[in-house]
């Protein structure tokens, strides 16, 4: 199954640099709308089968053009929303909160999933409900499905489920308003990541992203930088 998971266009609270994960969540900034409405051309290569959004608002507002352009439903689910902020919710994100949240995330993604978001969820809740989403996609028979999801769940998800990806690639390429990773694979033979934000990710032992241990990247994740309207969950 080819996977495409799409970062929903921006919102207030990208642009005010907040840790906003909680539903229903804002909608969308002017320029969050043209980014959604974009993105029937910018994916008009993609032969999409289904369309799935998360249970916040912006991207349910996202997939709207999108699936009026390809005349197709928005399956709606919620284990597909942002990794919960839990206590650090609508904190500033560029402040040392926001650096907890994501050495939090991307060590989920190195493996602690026992580790627990302060008044959130563990990394085990948070891969499980967007793995059951996944799987119901691959059950689907489709060839080609179409999330619209969240920067830091894509990112963690990807770190943790793909081959040729690891934690020190993700956290340091936060994935832009609309931005897509593009996967190839199934939940029984694992996945491999095709595109980051249109580059191509080498493949697995081929010099790309993976060429260290996960567990060593980790370790380096509470470094990377935060960037409003790219780094930031959302």
């Amino acid at each position: 199954m080819r996977l495409l998971l799409i970062r929903h266009g921006q919102t207030p609270n990208n642009v005010r640099a907040l840790l906003d994960t909680a539903a229903p969540g804002p909608g969308l900034t002017a320029l969050g709308e043209r980014q959604a409405a974009a993105l029937p051309t910018a994916l008009a290569g993609e032969e999409i089968d289904v369309l799935y959004a998360s249970t916040l608002v912006r991207t349910q507002l996202t997939a709207a053009p999108l699936a009026a352009v390809r005349g197709l439903g928005v399956v709606v689910r919620e284990g597909i929303r942002e990794l919960s902020a839990g206590d650090l919710e609508m904190l500033p994100g560029d402040s040392e909160q926001g650096a907890l949240y994501l050495r939090t995330v991307f060590a989920w993604a190195a493996g602690e999933t026992r580790l627990r978001m302060p008044g959130g969820e563990t990394g085990a809740e948070a891969l499980a409900r967007y793995d059951a989403v996944v799987a119901e996609a691959a059950r689907s028979g489709a060839a080609t499905v179409a999330m619209v999801s969240h920067g830091a769940a894509i990112r963690v998800w990807t770190a943790a489920r793909a081959g040729n990806v690891d934690v020190s690639f993700a956290a340091a390429r936060p994935l832009a308003n609309t931005g897509v990773v593009v996967l190839e694979g199934s939940p029984s033979d694992g996945w491999t990541a095709l595109t980051w934000a249109g580059a191509t990710v080498s493949p697995a032992g081929e010099g790309g992203p993976a060429g260290r241990p996960v567990t060593e990247a980790g370790r380096g994740c509470a470094r990377t930088s935060v960037r409003p309207d790219t780094g930031l969950p959302g």
